[in-house]
């Protein structure tokens, strides 16, 4: 697949993110913070080599690009998220 295909999901599906977050800081909170109401589940992945962040991982449903493309943004946006992938 070359960078000019978009990528062809049927949805409603569910969407794995994973957001990096400083070790301190809840994760859970965070997700809820950014997705209100909507149903996800969020579960520790790993902590960076130097102990200093932590990954998660956030599965939700999405109900089309658009949508997985907002809630990428609004995850970004936070600003106790480091990184999002």
């Amino acid at each position: 697949m070359d960078s000019t295909n978009e990528l062809k999901l049927d949805y409603p599906c569910n969407w794995k993110y994973k957001m990096i977050v400083e070790k301190d800081d809840n994760a859970k909170k965070i997700a809820k913070e950014v997705l209100k109401d909507r149903t996800h589940t969020i579960k520790k992945s790993q902590n960076s080599s130097k102990g200093k962040y932590s990954s998660h991982s956030l599965e939700v449903l999405v109900h089309s690009g658009d949508d997985r493309k907002a809630l990428f943004d609004a995850l970004k946006k936070h600003d106790k998220i480091k990184f999002v992938l």
